[in-house]
């Protein structure tokens, strides 16, 4: 009886499992009049494959998976770092006089550096150098890389608060977009050992590398379906990271596209950072 007990709680817990992330692939996907149509097939194996990488949290046996083991064709990345090059340069040069305007009002409100430079993962597993701007309060600057910082507004400036806000302490990261260590698109720029809660993404997720197999972007598919912010719970850790492997499964140029004008549209003026 105690073994019967045991098989059937083993089950519950499977089925729970399956539900809860059903729904999570639901709020990363997208729907079919957003992008555009893959093939039944190509759309059956990437769910299978987040389906496998889910479990595999549990039940490692049944991950088959390696890092970076996803193949992206030599067109199609020409292509996005094209598009890269030319939106971020543009972009650049019209943002300068708010560069000039951002970087006085952090240097006169508390004398600090205007700059935020953190390690981060880049592509292919990669440790790159992002740049923000800083939006810490200087007493606050020490705060360890790994930590989520969320919404305690007690930790940040005036400005600061203000440039979170309106995501504009993430327009220096276009210098990264133009160097080539990030794209416009792609998933999250994570930083290394960034936890989900009490444990680090590496250790909650046993494919988390794949997401690396392109760079990390400013905007992804994760921002627009609501999964961004700060990570105290590990479910929404699992449903981030599933939307970022739906995407490198299932990437094209117009699958850019929309995301980036998704995100113009819901997260300008609507920030909620780490």
């Amino acid at each position: 009886r105690k073994a019967q007990a045991l098989q059937t709680g083993g089950s519950a817990l499977r089925e729970n499992q399956t539900q809860l992330f059903s729904h999570r692939v639901n709020r990363c996907s997208i729907q079919p009049h957003q992008i555009r149509p893959h093939s039944l097939g190509r759309t059956i194996a990437a769910f299978g494959f987040l389906y496998s990488a889910f479990v595999a949290n549990k039940y490692p046996a049944k991950s088959a998976k390696r890092a970076f083991d996803i193949a992206i064709s030599p067109g199609a990345l020409f292509s996005k770092r094209t598009f890269d090059i030319a939106i971020s340069l543009g972009a650049l040069v019209a943002l300068t006089p708010l560069f000039l305007v951002v970087s006085a009002l952090i240097k006169l409100e508390d004398r600090g550096p205007v700059f935020f430079f953190q390690e981060r993962w880049g592509q292919n597993g990669k440790k790159i150098r992002i740049i923000k701007f800083r939006t810490m309060a200087q007493r606050n600057s020490g705060l360890g890389a790994g930590a989520s910082v969320g919404n305690n507004n007690n930790r940040f400036s005036k400005v600061g608060a203000f440039l979170r806000r309106t995501n504009i302490d993430e327009i220096p990261q276009l210098l990264n977009v133009a160097k080539g260590d990030m794209s416009l698109i792609g998933p999250r720029c994570h930083p290394v050992g960034m936890l989900a809660g009490d444990i680090a993404y590496e250790e909650l997720f046993p494919d988390y590398q794949q997401r690396h197999v392109m760079r990390p972007g400013l905007s992804g598919l994760a921002q627009i379906r609501g999964w961004r912010g700060p990570t105290t719970r590990r479910g929404e850790a699992r449903a981030r990271i599933a939307c970022d492997l739906y995407y490198v499964q299932n990437y094209s140029f117009w699958l850019d596209i929309k995301i980036l004008l998704a995100t113009i549209r819901s997260e300008v003026g609507r920030g909620t950072g780490f």
